[in-house]
């Protein structure tokens, strides 16, 4: 989009939209925010103001800028040329901006202050949440920021040090380490069973209850289209959340039947897999910024977070699919249900 942007601006017209002057730093990362998002309004919902605000601060940078960056009509809002313009020196403000706090944070060598981390908000809930106080008992005063969300982060743009996704992220500029692959599969309770009964096959299982997360980066509703084509002849679902941990509950309780990964078995509750070959996989990523990796309760973090899926210690999260039922032959080390204890139905 960038060399989009600037093509077409002759070389003599770079002089003639300047930001010496500029008071409200402010404003320029909300433009750039419209810009990215395409609206308004899209913008207004990502920064948690309302529309009319992120309007005033655009109006307040024009007059800053003594131009006229946007056009509006029914088809959205459009960048005129001197926008564009602008646009591009916005961009070098923001990355110098985030070098400074890069830079900033280096300076203390320490292994001491906060560590911001994103991810999936069930890797999160149930995976690491659980596990950081083995990092936490070796460097306690590194303070843990950790952010559940199903919306992907951009540790280019300093939206958090380190980030985990389910999808290999395309942000140029960043160090990225496969960590694993996470395999889901049908769960359903022993009570839900006890009641409906065991699905035993494909067309057994669309004919019974099913609780689904629909979230970014969960794509369990495109999964069960690929399975079920035919599934709008008999809508089984009889649930829907955004969350994971709701999702997960509602299973646990009887609501119906739902995909989790297959480390869900080790976690304690009274949820059982369904012996029925259906599973999809997604890559586990983690990214961070190049120079983050030298401030090193960064980088005592990241190698933790490795270990952390390590699929030699957790066979879970190896390439090939391994069927929950099978994963108590493959699996040597402790038992995790102590650790997890706080989500098991009995713990609660």
């Amino acid at each position: 989009m960038r060399a989009l942007l600037e093509s077409g601006v002759p070389q003599e017209e770079h002089h003639r939209v300047g930001l010496g002057g500029l008071t409200d730093w402010d404003a320029a990362r909300v433009f750039l925010e419209v810009v990215r998002c395409g609206s308004s309004r899209s913008a207004a919902e990502r920064l948690g103001l309302s529309i009319n605000g992120v309007r005033r601060r655009i109006d307040d940078f024009e007059r800053q800028i003594g131009a006229t960056l946007f056009t509006r009509d029914v088809h959205g809002t459009r960048l005129t040329d001197e926008g564009a313009l602008v646009v591009s020196a916005v961009e070098r403000m923001e990355a110098a901006s985030f070098e400074l706090l890069r830079t900033g944070s280096s300076v203390t060598q320490t292994l001491s202050g906060e560590v911001r981390i994103a991810i999936t908000e069930g890797l999160g809930t149930f995976w690491l949440a659980p596990r950081l106080v083995e990092f936490q008992q070796s460097f306690p005063n590194i303070l843990i920021d950790l952010h559940c969300a199903m919306r992907s982060a951009d540790v280019s743009r300093h939206e958090a040090d380190i980030a985990i996704h389910l999808s290999r992220p395309t942000m140029l500029d960043v160090k990225l380490v496969k960590l694993g692959r996470m395999h889901v599969t049908p769960f359903a309770s022993k009570k839900y069973i006890e009641t409906y009964g065991m699905p035993r096959t494909r067309d057994d299982l669309v004919k019974h209850r099913i609780v689904m997360q629909v979230a970014e980066q969960a794509a369990t509703k495109e999964i069960f289209e690929s399975w079920f084509p035919e599934v709008s002849r008999h809508n089984p679902l009889v649930m829907k959340t955004n969350v994971s941990s709701a999702n997960y509950w509602a299973v646990a309780n009887g609501a119906g039947i739902g995909l989790f990964p297959t480390y869900a078995c080790v976690l304690g509750a009274k949820i059982v897999p369904l012996d029925i070959d259906l599973h999809r996989s997604f890559d586990i990523w983690l990214s961070y910024h190049p120079g983050s990796s030298r401030i090193p309760r960064i980088r005592h973090m990241i190698d933790w977070i490795v270990e952390a899926f390590n699929s030699k210690r957790f066979p879970w999260f190896k390439d090939e699919f391994i069927h929950p039922n099978d994963l108590k032959a493959v699996y040597k080390e402790e038992s995790l249900r102590n650790l997890f204890e706080g989500f098991s139905i009995e713990g609660r």
